[in-house]
């Protein structure tokens, strides 16, 4: 006999819906969260079944305590795309009434009936957990600088444009130094060169600390455009807000950049990553991350380029059809792909090729990057599966000998 299971979690609560082959429903309960929930959780299944990879659980997250207590304790459990889980519904009501109760039980009609065509949350090893926890946290807060940087350029585009000539990029050491004692156009052109130059030394400027302290005194100095006083005080009081949260987050970023590199350097399969050509420390610890080092989660390298969504999708129908990039993605995965790519066409003179190859043939320079992160990913398969470090010949063989 085998156990059907449809998990909605929730922050404190999860319903849980139980079923037998023949869709008979045998249980449906909520459980709390925590020690009691999971106890609870066994007991139930166990007064159906006492072999814990008799049952299929399907839910739509693959994260959280509850979760991983799913996985530990030999539970096949499915993690379901929530949009797929709305589909599921739809299948049964369509007037769209929705309930935690009513959503466990489509997700343990679909672990029923659709249960073998999705793939089951990989066990991976605890290391590689905890590369995932640091990566994210790591690439969360890069995207947060990004905000904010934006977010003070905006800032600066209202009332203080001399700042935005003297520096290119806001979130450098040298911005954020000069714009934390002159955060107003007062402020700036009132700057001497001494002043300029302390705040770079304490913005980590070594080099040509003098020459860059005369560009920016002369830019600060030049004409534009002045905001009312109380508007650009005002304005003042935010750009000094947004560098202060700017220059912590360039704190917490190094200091989480330090205990990645330290964790993925401990991986085995970290010298296999990094002797790709693109990947390096933190790159290759996102590829880690978000692909896990489970040997058993992609039988072949279609399914993990379909996972990284590198691949491309066909839309036919009739005399029509067009070829469309993947939208439903791991967005970390993407984002790492995309950068992986980018540095590779500058590391190896095959991914160079290939990119050139494809803007030659028409394609937008995103769309080459795309067709080469998702060779990229392909090599990283094969050489994952063989235990192997990259290869530029082996890689780049087959296409090589073709344009011969």
């Amino acid at each position: 006999m085998r156990l059907f299971v449809g998990h909605d979690w929730a922050e404190a609560h999860h319903d849980v819906f139980v079923e037998d082959e023949a869709g008979g429903k045998l249980a449906a309960v909520r459980v709390p969260e925590g020690i009691e929930g999971v106890a609870r959780f066994h007991a139930l299944v166990a007064d159906h079944i006492d072999d814990p990879s008799e049952v299929m659980v399907a839910t739509e997250t693959d994260r959280g305590l509850f979760v991983g207590a799913l996985v530990a304790a030999g539970y096949r459990v499915l993690a379901i795309n929530p949009m797929s889980v709305a589909r599921y519904r739809e299948r049964h009501a369509t007037s769209g009434a929705k309930s935690d109760a009513a959503d466990a039980w489509v997700l343990a009609e679909l672990a029923r009936v659709d249960g073998q065509h999705h793939r089951p949350i990989s066990g991976d090893t605890g290391l590689a957990d905890a590369v995932r926890a640091l990566a994210r946290a790591h690439q969360s807060l890069i995207w947060a600088r990004k905000r904010h940087t934006n977010q003070l350029r905006s800032a600066l585009r209202e009332f203080y444009p001399a700042a935005l000539d003297a520096f290119d990029d806001l979130a450098s050491g040298d911005a954020l130094a000069v714009l934390a004692i002159a955060p107003t156009p007062t402020a700036g052109r009132h700057l001497t060169s001494p002043r300029i130059v302390s705040a770079l030394r304490r913005g980590g400027r070594q080099r040509l600390v003098d020459q860059r302290a005369g560009e920016i005194r002369q830019a600060l100095r030049a004409e534009h455009l002045r905001a009312p006083d109380v508007v650009a005080d005002a304005m003042g009081a935010t750009v000094v807000a947004l560098v202060g949260v700017i220059s912590e987050l360039r704190i917490q970023i190094r200091r989480l950049e330090t205990e990645l590199a330290d964790r993925f350097d401990q991986h085995p399969d970290a010298t296999i990553i990094r002797s790709l050509p693109g990947l390096g420390m933190i790159l290759g610890a996102r590829v880690l991350a978000e692909f896990g080092d489970d040997p058993n989660r992609f039988d072949s390298a279609k399914s993990r380029k379909n996972y990284a969504a590198t691949s491309p999708i066909t839309r036919a129908s009739g005399k029509h059809q067009v070829v469309l990039a993947r939208y439903a993605r791991n967005h970390r995965l993407a984002d790492t792909c995309h950068l992986w790519a980018f540095a590779a066409i500058t590391a190896s003179p095959g991914a160079r090729a290939f990119y050139d190859h494809r803007r030659q043939t028409g394609d937008t320079h995103n769309r080459a990057l795309r067709a080469l992160a998702n060779r990229l990913v392909g090599i990283l398969h094969g050489c994952l599966r063989h235990g192997a470090p990259y290869d530029e010949h082996t890689a780049w063989a087959h296409r090589n000998d073709l344009a011969a």
